[in-house]
């Protein structure tokens, strides 16, 4: 469905945001819903970055408690809200997750992270061994047990964006690559500069992804954003209930809470409304090196057909991969940057962007009505890491 495009924005915005992929979207909306007018500018199309190569993965089970996972529950409500907003092609799937252990070690591990998940408000419950096949038939033989997370869902991102963009009512400018971040003599933001002119605002909200570091710097400051290459398989199109939750290894989540650069490759496997499932995931910090990875592939089917083995005879159609946008902390700078007046972030969620947007836009509205936010906001402060530096120095 294409998306408002509004060349010339009102004459007076309250803020500029750089990056039209599905926080961006989120951002826009929060804000147009707060009364706020704001415009939103990108490079590239509508999601054609990170968002556009996402899975759509709305999780709170891969998430330890902490202030991470206090922004995945409330970002599960607000995308369960937003189904009022979204249309059906937006495909929003309730269909929960499902955790599998494949020893007894793995299983015990994950009981000790359930439990901390749990007083923390997230749903989880464990399966037995002899009842895995209750959720999921096509599972493997063998497995040692798993956790059912009934909050996992799953979302189409591309038009999830496209749809907030939309009902955000935002100026939108495509195809317009920021080359400047306009400061007053006080360093203060009053705007954006693109090829086709100068967008004015007292806030500028870089919510850029992988490359926030780069708007940052166009700033004047610094954040450091890195990022993380992941491939995903996406199969020919399969019965529906081959693959009923989104599955995957336990070892994921180690993955997920990982600082190593080397790839890194666990089963994850989920369905999609139109037949074809798609297979993940893998890490590794390469730059934006988008060289295929036969490895990285190996790797990911070989996993997947160890958890479903009815896999094993089905034909991947395509690969692709993106960038996941990689902080130090694996936290994601949300909220206004210390260092520059007028610039807020809304960047840095790794592999949790998509799940975590809505929440993200919230924050950032309320941030920027000076309106309480729902979460506490320090431990998302982008300046945060100046801290850590000279801490270490």
């Amino acid at each position: 469905m294409p998306t408002r495009h509004v060349s010339h924005p009102p004459d007076v915005l309250d803020a500029v945001i750089i990056g039209a992929g599905v926080v961006g979207a989120a951002c826009a909306y929060y804000a147009g819903r707060g009364g706020l007018a704001v415009a939103v500018v990108d490079r590239g199309p509508v999601a054609g970055g990170t968002t556009g190569a996402g899975e759509g993965n709305l999780l709170v089970s891969d998430k330890g408690a902490g202030p991470e996972l206090d922004l995945a529950l409330l970002s599960t409500r607000l995308w369960r809200e937003l189904t009022d907003v979204l249309p059906p092609e937006a495909e929003y799937e309730p269909k929960g997750g499902l955790v599998v252990a494949t020893d007894e070690t793995a299983r015990t591990a994950l009981r000790a992270f359930a439990a901390g998940q749990r007083a923390a408000g997230v749903e989880a419950h464990e399966v037995p061994a002899d009842r895995l096949r209750d959720l999921e038939p096509h599972l493997a033989p063998g497995l040692a047990g798993g956790f059912h997370y009934p909050q996992d869902a799953q979302v189409q991102p591309a038009r999830a964006a496209a749809h907030l963009l939309r009902a955000s009512r935002a100026a939108l400018r495509l195809g317009e690559e920021v080359t400047a971040v306009l400061t007053d003599a006080r360093g203060a933001v009053r705007g954006v500069r693109t090829p086709r002119g100068d967008l004015h605002a007292p806030v500028v909200v870089n919510a850029t992804g992988t490359w926030a570091g780069q708007v940052a710097a166009l700033a004047g400051t610094r954040l450091p954003v890195r990022p993380r290459r992941g491939f995903v398989l996406v199969t020919e199109p399969l019965p529906p209930g081959l693959v009923r939750h989104k599955v995957y290894a336990a070892d994921y989540v180690a993955d997920v809470a990982s600082d190593s650069a080397a790839l890194q490759s666990s089963a994850v496997v989920e369905s999609t409304p139109a037949g074809p499932v798609l297979i993940g995931a893998t890490r590794e910090r390469v730059g934006f090196d988008r060289t295929l990875s036969t490895e990285a592939l190996r790797r990911l089917a070989t996993a997947a057909t160890a958890l479903f083995p009815a896999l094993a005879g089905v034909r991947a159609l395509r690969t692709y991969c993106g960038f996941r946008p990689y902080l130090p902390d694996h936290l994601p700078a949300i909220g206004p940057d210390p260092r520059v007046p007028g610039l807020y972030h809304a960047c840095g969620h790794e592999g949790a962007g998509i799940g975590l947007a809505p929440a993200t836009g919230l924050l950032v509205a309320a941030a920027l009505r000076g309106d309480r936010p729902p979460v506490d906001l320090r431990p998302f402060d982008p300046g945060r890491f100046d801290a850590q530096e000279g801490a270490d120095r």
